[in-house]
């Protein structure tokens, strides 16, 4: 085994409690449940010997994983790790009209179209170049054995496709919830999957 890798979604916001779409463009904090959430995977977590935390550049991923870095282990924000932009449904209301446009927009990307988008938004395809960009990245630092990486819902999906050499399609066989983990084996170019959608930390 080459790498250890843990992934993150972030803690719960208040627009993810009020129904909001949250996307790239939406800089929302945590709300007291996400950082409880937080607190609650750092006491889990504290004592493995990370060699680096990686965030999108958003504030609720970097808040998520605040405690890590404060305990002095080296952090870095990369763009790339940022959630895929809704475009024009950011910020709106989860309103019948906004379902309906997302469950078209998701069998579009179910059926392997995945230049779909919305207006002014990403689609699947230009996420994954930028998530292929910060997984070679931390392929090459050889140095850094045990990583743990914060992000975004839809961004982690597709993460995970690409990671386990699944078509974009397959994002749905990846469910997450707030600082739910996923945790990986890297060996050579072979990412294994050893856990999925974690959440101890919130049992404990």
């Amino acid at each position: 085994m080459d790498k250890e890798i843990y992934i993150i979604r972030h803690g719960e916001t208040d627009l993810n409690k009020q129904g909001i779409i949250q996307g790239r463009g939406i800089d929302s904090e945590l709300n007291d449940t996400g950082r409880a959430q937080a607190a609650a995977f750092y006491q889990l977590y504290k004592d493995l010997p990370f060699d680096k935390v990686y965030t999108s550049v958003l504030q609720r991923t970097q808040q998520t994983v605040q405690q890590f870095i404060d305990a002095g282990i080296p952090w870095e924000r990369h763009p790339e790790l940022d959630e895929l932009a809704w475009g024009e449904f950011e910020g709106k209301h989860t309103s019948e009209v906004v379902i309906g446009a997302f469950k078209d927009i998701t069998e579009k990307w179910q059926a392997g179209d995945y230049d779909a988008h919305f207006t002014g938004g990403e689609s699947p395809a230009d996420v994954a170049i930028r998530l292929k960009e910060i997984v070679e990245v931390i392929k090459s630092r050889t140095a850094e054995k045990l990583i743990l990486i914060c992000m975004h819902g839809r961004s982690l999906r597709l993460l995970m496709c690409l990671l386990t050499g699944k078509p974009l399609s397959a994002m749905y066989d990846f469910p997450h919830q707030n600082t739910g983990l996923y945790r990986l084996d890297l060996t050579g170019d072979t990412f294994t999957v050893i856990a999925q959608n974690n959440t101890d930390h919130l049992n404990a």
